[in-house]
């Protein structure tokens, strides 16, 4: 008799590289859940599709000004950033 206690059983394998960080992530979740490292992908993945952001990009610019968006002093400092930059790759505008 197989039990697959809740979990989803194989029917596809599938490799893919991931960084340092990602796999010790990955890893740590794993064990604090007591599940299987492909267990941690597919409830990832789940919650990813569950929480999709809406494609209208209006929509999108809105949740982002609801959210607090960029005050006039965050705009500033971005924009000096970004003139400094330029003058670094010499294109100063």
């Amino acid at each position: 008799m197989v039990h697959n206690y809740g979990m989803s059983s194989t029917s596809h394998r599938t490799s893919f590289a991931l960084d340092e960080l990602t796999i010790r992530r990955l890893r740590r979740l794993a064990k604090v859940w007591s599940v299987s490292q492909a267990e941690v992908v597919r409830r990832a993945i789940e919650l990813a599709e569950s929480n999709e952001e809406s494609p209208d990009p209006l929509a999108r610019l809105r949740a982002y000004h609801d959210s607090g968006g960029m005050d006039a002093q965050k705009a500033s400092a971005w924009i000096e950033d970004v003139a400094e930059n330029r003058k670094e790759w010499g294109r100063e505008p």
